[in-house]
């Protein structure tokens, strides 16, 4: 009988001390978490203009935000005049990647095809040019690199959400649009060539999966 009660004792002071090492250093830990800090727009004394918040210093760029290259980043030559050639070469992978983004942020307006007959067009609101007219077929690529970047018209600018490459990627899908609706003849493949003209009907063609880019 004594021991059992000297074991229960033994029990509950074991448990008693770990629950106050627990409180200690969950106390311990928390003072690390809540570390002196300023708010923003916080008075300070370490400064002389009085303000938490420092602007950056001259000549400094924010980690990740090094443009070294004028062309990929602008779309635009160090003259700056729109660029006519994509800064890197052009995959099939990379267009996938390039309808991808294009079906995510550009066909709500601009249409699936690039008519510019999107959903949002049909709901009332103003529609933009057709990408398969004359003027924009012949338009550089950088000239949509810098309306992506920078908005145009009624267009929002898309520089926040979508990173320099991806731009680049839509272009290059776009590119594609435009050359599918005024490709030449000679420009099918011999056996599709032959169904087409010798078809009233749709011609069906295997494509690669849309989305199915990384």
């Amino acid at each position: 009988m004594f021991r059992n009660r000297l074991a229960g004792i033994t029990a509950t002071t074991l448990l008693l001390l770990i629950a106050l090492v627990v409180a200690g250093c969950s106390s311990r830990w928390q003072l690390m978490a809540n570390q002196p800090r300023t708010n923003p727009l916080d008075p300070s004394s370490v400064f002389s203009d009085g303000a938490s918040a420092q602007p950056p210093q001259p000549s400094t760029v924010p980690r990740g935000y090094l443009q070294d290259d004028v062309e990929f980043e602008t779309g635009k030559t160090a003259q700056g005049t729109p660029v006519t050639t994509f800064p890197f070469p052009i995959t099939l992978t990379d267009l996938q990647r390039g309808q991808e983004r294009y079906d995510i942020y550009c066909a709500l307006c601009h249409g699936r095809t690039g008519n510019g007959a999107g959903i949002i067009v049909a709901r009332g609101f103003s529609g933009p040019p057709t990408f398969h007219t004359d003027r924009l077929r012949n338009a550089p690529v950088g000239h949509f690199f810098d309306v992506i970047t920078n908005g145009y018209g009624d267009m929002p600018d898309y520089q926040a959400k979508i990173p320099p490459r991806d731009r680049w990627l839509i272009i290059a899908y776009v590119r594609a649009l435009q050359f599918s609706e005024n490709a030449p003849i000679s420009a099918v493949p011999t056996a599709i060539r032959a169904q087409l003209e010798s078809s009233t009907g749709p011609v069906l063609v295997s494509t690669p999966t849309p989305g199915s880019a990384p």
